[in-house]
């Protein structure tokens, strides 16, 4: 079973990688560099993942139609895309809520024998 604690899992199950075989879409070394270009962000170093998957789909599925069965390279693309913006969305969701938190640090100022108020003796 594999457990979702590292970053590169976390990235590789936002991506929809879960294969734990040998057909996984990427390697820990790809998944690590999408972490790298994306500055430690999970949900974007996902959504980048995610773009590479639309693209690969649309250049190689295009639209094609046998017997019965068709697929649309394309569709599938738009889709994956809107899936890796929904989560470029709540990356900037997450980042703008830390930003909007007070930066606020309170400092001892009465020292380690004197009370609030008290005037420092020398």
């Amino acid at each position: 079973m594999v457990e979702y604690n590292e970053p590169v899992q976390q990235v590789r199950l936002l991506a929809g990688d879960l294969d734990t075989g040998e057909n996984q879409i990427f390697d820990d070394d790809q998944l690590n560099g999408f972490l790298t270009i994306s500055n430690g962000s999970i949900k974007r170093a996902a959504a980048d993942a995610i773009d590479v998957i639309a693209s690969s789909e649309a250049l190689i599925s295009k639209v094609i139609t046998t017997q019965d069965r068709s697929s649309d390279g394309r569709a599938v693309a738009d889709a994956l895309r809107k899936h890796s913006a929904a989560l470029r969305a709540r990356a900037k969701e997450e980042e703008d809520a830390e930003d909007a938190e007070p930066f606020f640090m309170a400092f001892d100022l009465t020292g380690p024998d004197r009370q609030e108020g008290e005037e420092m003796r020398l």
